[in-house]
């Protein structure tokens, strides 16, 4: 907009200014193509405040000057220059506070992103709240958000620098209270640590308190796999935790094309064909033309790409949302419309051109999954232009199947949460967000973009010329981002046996469950276990006794509940009757500590492990040591049991299988135990654990790593180094897909079987030494003495119960999870129910 000279009236606060070129923007308050106009031209500007004339004419000489440099470098650093000096001549209006009595704890100046817009100003933050003031006043004078409403908040790239910070006062918006981009990356990072700061102190006095700072991929993973959260959220969280923001239309949140089908009179979400194969990216849905673009990349110089245009991008959300935020499209386009022909006319035509576009490889927005239908319709109203066909623009023409924009909507949200989507999006997350993004295994995938795509595709700080800087920043940003790679190995499957379609009631915001009147899959058994761990903080001490003389290690009931095995560091094994609530037994096998114990079915054998490298085996009903396994060249640490197999965990740095049963006691010959396996181990093992059907076990090692092998072919499948120290305990889910372990380093972390992945991984202040789980409440038993009630798939602890004056070293339940023992190092044993 050059003007030729401005001339300064003061009397009056105004401001004349002549120009050669004019651009009429939203002219009559209508949303239209810019009119531009030619010619000498002379306006008359008059301001509210008559005093700032001349700081108003000022700026407006350098802006003047600024747009006449050359070079595109030149212009942005001497805009640059005037912004900052601007910023240093203001600071933040302290009449502003909510409260006298708010105490400053930062200021600093940053600026308020929008799409296509960021607004200088400065920021505040106080013992209570976080403050925004823009230097112009908008969109209003001071923008303030309550610490206390914050939930989230995530660190952004912005300008491929590491210098966002975002602000969420809900769990599941799509929109975030304020995205702030900062001038330095310490300012954001202090800013960060002080918010995250409150709410790890407030989440602290109230556990019940939902406050969460910046989660990680894997603690929303647990919940979706669990059914905790839809395909919906959790691709909204994940976009999240990749820097995807709806301020920022160059990294806008990215959804999948899901329905494949956009002929039919009938959407069937039943039938596998009528989605689109989620383990290809959309550039290879096409076979015809992959072959074409494969064919490109084989003769291309590095680097290579298969695809000239990404997925994502300000154009194709633009695209998208015109009808609902036209002045975007015309400012990123020079104030004008696309061509009638190339706009989002048509579902199904958009569909077609991304299967066979030349160029066209977009995926979707979260927009086709919420409930406004406001982009679909031309509500404002607008002139969009007119087609070849001689139609004008209006509203986007939907598949036959979809009765209005509203039940397009439903029937999307539908098919984004059907069985045949929850069985095979992980595939689409490898994609996107996960391990087929980059390297060898993107290339298998037909997975690979332009390098300037990528994150740390180019160091900007690196060029020096300032032209190419700006003009490399604005390729990036205009040609599409990739999203921050989340995860490097196999996202896991969803659990998907007990999954039904959603109803037409169906909200993204409500938890996951079957459908009612249909029949459950859990018999009366399964639910009042699930009762029992619903109300597993309300477990009271029923008794107490102190039967040992060192820390108890193991403890084994017999069926019927009467009689109680414990083990101890004290060398002994002891037989108590919780009727008579006497000590009936004590038996010594040698002067070593016992490790663990169980009963072997049928309730006539105890086992015990020792440290002295035996494993002893005592009849019940004679009274004495039946046999005795010296399989190990170091203590055993823990034994499990099951179909006739024993297995044995050692600081030999071995587990080893064996086969056999122990000698009847009337028979004269001992029984012969025959090794069947030996699972070797880089340093000392300390627990060992099966899967119900003991096809799987979980080790735990002294120096943290959880272990999980195939005991049908004696091979490890995962090794997962997840703690800084001992693992204390680990054990599987009831249905086998999770294992959980807990270290000496205070963590709880859950990983994924299949993958190996760790899914989840919260923190105690102390080791939780031994635990109890049914796949989403978690028993702990504490170095301190507490019993620790956690929540996993709500990543926080929900009670604590007093229990030992030493660490909570063993922990038994019964199968119908109403009685609970636990035995501690004070040398007592715990008799606990649960009351409701």
């Amino acid at each position: 907009m050059p003007y030729l000279s401005p001339s300064l009236r003061t009397k009056s606060g105004e401001i004349s200014l002549i120009f050669s070129q004019v651009y009429f923007i939203k002219e009559h308050n209508i949303v239209a193509p810019y009119k531009i106009e030619r010619g000498k031209m002379e306006y008359v500007f008059e301001l509210d405040v008559s005093g700032k004339v001349e700081d108003v004419v000022e700026t407006l000489l350098q802006l003047h000057r600024a747009s006449c440099l050359d070079k595109l470098g030149d212009q942005t650093a001497m805009i640059t220059a005037i912004l900052q000096s601007r910023l240093a001549r203001t600071s933040f209006d302290k009449n502003r506070f909510q409260s006298v009595s708010e105490k400053l704890h930062m200021e600093c100046k940053a600026e308020m992103v929008t799409p296509l817009v960021t607004n200088p100003g400065h920021v505040c933050i106080t013992d209570t709240n976080l403050y925004f003031q823009p230097l112009n006043g908008y969109p209003k004078p001071v923008v303030q958000i309550t610490l206390q409403d914050v939930r989230r908040i995530y660190k952004r790239r912005h300008g491929l620098m590491p210098l966002g910070l975002e602000v969420f006062c809900t769990e599941d918006d799509l929109c975030s209270d304020i995205y702030l981009k900062f001038y330095e990356p310490q300012d954001r990072d202090d800013l960060y640590f002080y918010i995250a700061t409150y709410l790890d102190y407030n989440k602290k006095l109230s556990f019940h308190e939902h406050h969460v700072a910046e989660r990680t991929a894997e603690s929303y993973t647990l919940q979706w796999q669990r059914g905790h959260l839809s395909n919906y959220q959790y691709l909204l969280h994940l976009n999240n935790l990749a820097d995807r923001s709806c301020n920022d239309l160059s990294q806008y949140p990215v959804f999948p094309w899901i329905i494949s089908d956009y002929c039919s009179a009938e959407l069937d979400l039943s039938n596998p064909g009528t989605f689109r194969d989620l383990s290809r990216p959309v550039g290879a849905l096409n076979k015809e033309r992959l072959e074409r673009l494969l064919a490109r990349y084989q003769e291309m110089p590095e680097p290579k790409f298969m695809y000239g245009s990404h997925y994502s991008s300000p154009g194709y959300v633009l695209f998208y949302l015109v009808r609902i935020a036209p002045e975007y499209m015309l400012c990123l386009q020079n104030g004008r419309f696309d061509n009638a022909d190339r706009m989002f006319n048509s579902i199904g035509e958009t569909w077609k051109n991304c299967l066979d576009g030349a160029t066209d490889f977009k995926e979707l927005i979260p927009e086709f999954y919420g409930d406004d239908v406001s982009f679909l319709v031309n509500n404002l109203k607008l002139d969009l232009g007119k087609r070849q066909g001689g139609q004008m623009v209006d509203d986007v023409e939907l598949p036959p199947w979809a009765r209005s924009p509203e039940d397009f909507l439903q029937k999307s949200k539908d098919a984004l949460e059907s069985n045949y989507v929850s069985e095979h999006l992980h595939e689409w997350i490898d994609l996107i967000f996960g391990y087929k993004q980059k390297g060898s295994d993107a290339v298998g995938a037909h997975n690979v973009f332009h390098p300037l795509t990528y994150e740390g595709g180019v160091d900007l700080n690196s060029i020096e010329d300032p032209d190419e800087k700006v003009a490399m920043l604005t390729q990036i940003l205009e040609f599409g981002q990739t999203p921050k790679q989340l995860f490097v190995t196999p996202h896991p499957r969803r659990i998907t046996p007990k999954f039904k379609n959603f109803s037409q009631t169906y909200s993204h915001n409500a938890p996951m469950a079957d459908s009612p009147g249909e029949e459950s899959f859990e018999d009366l058994t399964e639910e009042s276990k699930t009762l029992a761990w619903n109300n597993i903080a309300k477990l009271q001490l029923h008794d107490q006794y102190k039967i040992h003389k060192e820390a108890v290690t193991g403890i084994a009931v017999s069926c019927n509940g009467s009689s109680v095995f414990t083990t101890s560091q004290d060398s002994t094994l002891k037989m108590f009757s919780k009727e008579s609530k006497m000590l009936q037994r004590s038996i010594s096998f040698s002067n070593m500590a016992l490790s663990s114990c169980l009963l072997l079915p049928g309730d006539a054998t105890v086992i015990s492990s020792s440290w002295d490298n035996n494993i002893y085996f005592y009849s019940i009903a004679f009274a004495r040591r039946q046999d005795t396994l010296m399989g190990h060249d170091d203590a055993v640490s823990k034994i499990c049991w099951h179909d006739n197999r024993l297995y044995s965990a050692s600081w030999d740095s071995t587990v080893k299988v064996w086969s056999g049963v122990p000698a009847e006691m009337t028979c004269t010959r001992r029984q012969r135990f025959d090794m069947l396996a030996e699972l070797e181990h880089d340093v000392s093992v300390d627990t060992i654990s099966l899967n119900a059907a003991s096809t799987l076990l979980v080790s735990g090692t002294k120096e943290g790593t959880v272990n999980i092998w195939d005991l049908t072919t004696a091979t490890m499948l995962h090794q997962i180094p997840c703690h800084s120290g001992t693992v204390c305990d680990a054990a599987f889910s009831p249905d086998s897909r999770h294992v959980l372990s807990t270290g000496e380093d205070g963590c709880l972390n859950v990983i994924d079987v299949q993958t190996g992945m760790l899914i989840s991984s919260m923190t105690s202040d102390e080791p939780q030494r031994c635990f109890i789980w049914d796949g989403n409440s978690v028993l702990s038993g504490s170095q301190s003495g507490e019993l620790l009630v956690w929540d996993l798939l709500g990543g926080k602890i929900s009670e604590r119960i007093q229990g030992h004056t030493g660490a909570v070293t063993c922990i038994w339940m019964n199968e119908q999870c109403s009685s609970i023992i636990t035995g501690g190092e004070d040398r007592q044993i715990m008799f606990w129910k649960l009351q409701y």
